[in-house]
């Protein structure tokens, strides 16, 4: 079985045809089960985001299940082949653990370090997993890939510091706040940002988000995304009171929140801390406000700033993740090896085991007169004697430096030790124990006799 990876991104697509790829339109289960009706992937992952689409299968023939595979992504989503191809990319074989194993550490995000991806491919793999789609080659690719993004996490400075705007905010807000738990949040618009930030700070299980917009449906359509509560925009003042954190992110061409309206707030509120994540352009509060006691306000620029420290420390730790993924990728290629030659080290077991049973059962007269206990012991020491003589060859076997290599350890064993002879269970001819005479061949092919 090989590995194949079928897929378009960020890197090879325009958003809007990742838009028209995106599995979770109509759902992964849905795409799983329908791709199980193509002959070519005996088992297969989907893995679809904002910014990538990706079939993941093992497969015995990589140019029959690659067309497959494309005629199946241009069929599901209703996009023609021929819009679709250009933007296609494949990886086989080693290539698509090290794809797999960047994707899940972040690498190989729009935003280097992002660390929303390794939840995704981890739910990708379980929905794959619970439609039974997957098997022992997927299996260990997908567990590998979580022991890789982890370690890398762990190890190096990828995922450190805020990298988004929304995120940026709201990492913020923690410095201040601490815990974000049970505070209450006024979202002042309603687009794409406010959207994104407020998504953020419901994950931070917040207690309330009030939400408004001069478009009192889009106020209504985002409060029911993140489980808020709409309010009218003639309530912002009303609001302002009560809310703990504000953000703004309304595009209007003047301030929405002047500095007087924020010294009157801060005087009812007695001072209470207020923060504000004004990520509006032109900006949403008059900047005067920011300079008022316990109020806590950040524009974009300064979030941008922030982005730009966190990006470059990033950077920095860009080269050891890769040093570490080469690593595993090399790690788990000899382990790809070693599944090739497990035929190889099973036909040399079991001839070896046969030989051993064929002696003992040879020798059975003169070890009759043996107790049980030396009778044993006499089994345990010949399956201790298979089992040194076995090792050096099983591991040179296993440990094949590359595929070639272990191709040829294996074609050696089989050809010595004759593995794919017709009755490999039976051993070949053995020495002659101590004061017997030489066996001799009967007629049947490897049939001993004494």
């Amino acid at each position: 079985m090989e590995l194949l990876l079928l897929g378009v991104s960020h890197h090879t697509a325009p958003v809007d045809l990742r838009e028209r790829v995106d599995f979770s339109m109509r759902g992964v289960s849905e795409a799983l089960r329908a791709l199980s009706e193509c002959p070519s992937p005996a088992e297969s992952v989907v893995l679809t985001t904002c910014n990538r689409a990706e079939i993941y299968v093992s497969c015995t023939d990589t140019d029959t299940t690659q067309r497959d595979l494309a005629r199946f992504m241009s069929r599901f989503h209703e996009v023609p082949e021929h819009e679709l191809e250009p933007h296609l990319y494949t990886r086989i074989g080693g290539d698509v653990a090290r794809h797999l194993f960047r994707v899940a550490a972040g690498l190989d995000s729009l935003v280097v370090g992002e660390p929303q991806i390794f939840g995704q491919v981890k739910d990708a793999y379980a929905v794959a997993s619970g439609e039974h789609r997957t098997g022992a080659l997927l299996n260990k690719l997908f567990s590998w890939s979580f022991t890789v993004g982890k370690r890398v996490r762990a190890d190096t400075g990828l995922g450190e510091g805020a990298v988004s705007v929304s995120y940026a905010g709201i990492s913020l807000a923690r410095k201040i706040f601490g815990s974000l738990k049970d505070l209450t949040v006024l979202v002042v618009g309603a687009g794409e940002m406010a959207e994104l930030t407020a998504t953020h700070l419901q994950s931070q299980q917040v207690r309330r988000i009030a939400v408004t917009s001069r478009t009192r449906a889009r106020a209504d359509a985002l409060a029911r995304k993140v489980d808020g509560m709409a309010v009218d925009w003639t309530a912002i003042d009303d609001e302002l009171l009560e809310a703990d954190i504000v953000i703004t992110a309304t595009g209007a061409s003047t301030p929405i929140i002047s500095a007087s309206t924020v010294g009157r707030v801060m005087r009812a509120r007695r001072n209470r801390p207020l923060f504000i994540i004004d990520i509006g352009l032109p900006r949403d509060v008059e900047s005067a406000g920011g300079d008022l006691e316990q109020v806590f306000l950040y524009n974009i620029d300064d979030l941008r700033a922030i982005i730009s420290e966190n990006l470059a420390r990033r950077q920095e730790q860009t080269a050891l993740a890769e040093a570490m993924i080469s690593a595993e990728v090399d790690a788990f290629l000899a382990w790809l090896r070693s599944r090739g030659t497990i035929p190889t080290v099973v036909a040399l077991r079991r001839r070896f085991e046969s030989v051993r049973q064929a002696e003992l059962k040879r020798l059975d007269a003169k070890l009759n007169g043996l107790g049980p206990e030396a009778r044993a012991r006499v089994e345990e020491i010949t399956q201790l004697l298979v089992q040194k003589l076995l090792l050096t060859p099983t591991e040179r076997l296993k440990t094949a430096s590359d595929d070639a290599t272990a191709a040829q350890y294996a074609e050696v064993i089989t050809e010595v030790f004759s593995l794919t002879e017709d009755s490999p269970g039976d051993p070949p001819v053995s020495a002659p124990a101590a004061g017997e005479r030489s066996p001799s061949r009967s007629t049947s092919k490897n049939t001993v006799t004494s």
